[in-house]
């Protein structure tokens, strides 16, 4: 059994045993290309989490009606991606033999990889949606494979052909955008086709990965490698409440805000009010 963390995301202080959804968080940041500090969003999402009401009124739903466990963070070893991948997947592996659903707060994108491992461990027939501004289907990112520009890819290795639907994509290189094409349901730009998506998913099992830059920089600054042209907070939360409320969310994480690069706390807000509203229609 995990032990309750000493400062928790608002509202997540409930035992253990009584919990169907347990946080932990993972703050990694070993392998950022640009701008690091996504190391330090933990921490800083349940610090400014008590800024945010419990009560949603999108939802009209109360965090206060529901049981939610916030198991803190890993310590990972920094100097060794392998490790700190390994170590990720062990603590999802532990929530899921304890019946619960693991929601992770990364940590730049690569930390996903861990958990996926551990659900597509239980879970075999599983499908990814994944929201955010990069394809993250490079093979490589300068030799490296475990690499957050990588991680969808490797996710890739372990569903293959048909299991991953990307969603308000609009960077990458050339071969990303050619491997989707063959490989991956790619829907750029935005969320058209989420609702024919959700459809198609329907009581299968499936791992929802929300890398936040997805948003438009002008909402969303405080992240290592911002992309104009992204979604707005609205599009993004009812995208979000949509895939939780309708789908059979097996494991999930948000990731990649940089809080250092923010310094209004704007971003953290956003992230913060992100997870609420996952978390509310979750329940």
């Amino acid at each position: 059994m995990l032990n309750k963390n000493i400062q928790t995301f608002i509202a997540c202080d409930s035992e253990y045993e009584d919990s169907k959804i347990v946080l932990f968080g993972a703050g990694f940041d070993g392998t950022t290309s640009f701008r690091p500090g996504t190391r330090f969003a933990p921490s800083a999402i349940r610090n400014e989490s008590f800024g945010i009401e419990t009560y949603s009124p999108y939802q009209d739903k109360d965090m206060t009606d529901y049981s939610y466990f916030d198991s803190g963070d890993i310590e990972l070893p920094f100097g060794s991606t392998s490790r700190a991948v390994a170590d990720i997947a062990m603590r999802s592996d532990q929530i899921l033999t304890d019946g619960k659903l693991p929601f992770m707060i990364g940590g730049e994108h690569l930390v996903t990889l861990g958990s996926v491992m551990a659900v597509k461990e239980k879970y075999d027939d599983l499908y990814i949606v994944h929201f955010d501004a990069h394809a993250d289907l490079r093979d490589d990112y300068l030799g490296q494979q475990l690499s957050h520009a990588c991680v969808l890819r490797r996710c890739w290795d372990l569903v293959g052909d048909g299991h991953i639907f990307q969603f308000g994509i609009r960077s990458g290189d050339r071969e990303e955008f050619r491997f989707a094409d063959q490989h991956t349901e790619m829907h750029k730009f935005c969320f058209d086709g989420l609702e024919e998506t959700v459809e198609k998913l329907r009581g299968k099992n499936v791992y929802l990965t929300v890398d936040l830059d997805v948003l438009d920089p002008s909402v969303f600054p405080g992240t290592g490698t911002p992309e104009a042209g992204g979604v707005s907070f609205d599009e993004l939360r009812k995208a979000l409440t949509l895939v939780c409320s309708s789908l059979n969310i097996v494991g999930c994480d948000v990731n990649e805000l940089s809080p250092v690069y923010d310094q209004s706390g704007v971003s953290t807000a956003v992230a913060c009010k992100m997870i609420r509203e996952m978390l509310l229609a979750l329940s």
